[in-house]
């Protein structure tokens, strides 16, 4: 049978899989919803991959309070290693009533599947899941599985516990499925993401605040400085000017029309 044939036979259990993923409140803010919600995510996780082979499942409790999934799944000797990655915590729903859609029920419309994760990352676990079912045992790599539980709340957790086991996620490729997609109807592979940084700027001028009246303009301001030093960030055409920071690179991917680029960012 040819793969594309297994992926087709295999879409509705990952539409029922899915369908009990997106179920789970898994919004990793014990402030807004239940930890048990995360929680019951992060076990259906484990059980399910442990379905398609993998071994030493584990949920690893991390700094911020939030389990991490990790196992193995050996391949053939010598073979390389690939690292799958997901998350399984998501957004809150904020406005539950403006959803078109109940927010915790997936939902089927114009063939599109509507409901929190399904695109950010519960489909994307469905993804990998989906695509080791239709491979069976003709999977050519050793695989290492880590789907974290706090991405969306900035991947503090994961992000601590990376260093301080850095051997235990060695691999030759990362393999993440929390992208987007040229086009419905055009698979594409994401090879690199635009990054950022994140930073926190403490800007003093005098010892105390001054008259605005007597000082304003004449004396050293804070807040002009700030405003100063964010606008050096980039020129009037959007271009980035931070020394040292190679910004000469054009994009060599998959054709993208500027009337396309700007429909999608509205």
């Amino acid at each position: 049978m040819e793969l594309r044939e297994r992926i087709a036979q295999l879409m509705p259990r990952a539409k029922d899989d899915l369908t009990t993923l997106v179920a789970f409140k898994s919004v990793a803010d014990a402030r807004q919803f239940p930890p048990e919600e995360c929680e019951q995510a992060a076990q259906w996780v484990l059980d399910a991959f442990a379905e398609v082979g993998f071994t030493g499942l584990r949920l690893v409790e991390t700094s911020d309070g939030s389990k991490a999934v990790y196992g193995e799944r050996p391949g053939p000797p010598g073979a390389r290693t690939v690292l799958l990655y997901a998350h399984y915590d998501v957004q809150p729903p904020l406005d539950e009533d403006a959803w078109n859609t109940p927010v915790w029920q997936l939902t089927e419309r114009d063939g599109r599947w509507y409901g929190r994760g399904t695109a950010d990352c519960k489909g994307n676990i469905l993804m990998h899941l989906t695509a080791l079912r239709a491979l069976g045992d003709d999977v050519p790599v050793n695989l290492k599985l880590i789907v974290e539980g706090s991405e969306e709340q900035g991947t503090g957790g994961l992000e601590d516990f990376v260093p301080k086991n850095a051997d235990l996620l060695r691999a030759d490729a990362i393999l993440v499925c929390d992208t987007g997609g040229a086009a419905v109807g055009k698979p594409a592979l994401t090879i690199s993401l635009r990054g950022l940084a994140n930073v926190i700027v403490s800007v003093e001028a005098l010892s105390s605040e001054m008259h605005s009246g007597m000082f304003g303009g004449a004396a050293p301001d804070a807040l002009a400085a700030l405003v100063q030093m964010l606008s050096s960030l980039r020129d009037a055409d959007g271009n980035t000017t931070v020394r040292g920071l190679d910004n000469t690179q054009t994009w060599s991917g998959a054709p993208y029309p500027t009337d396309q680029f700007v429909a999608d960012a509205h």
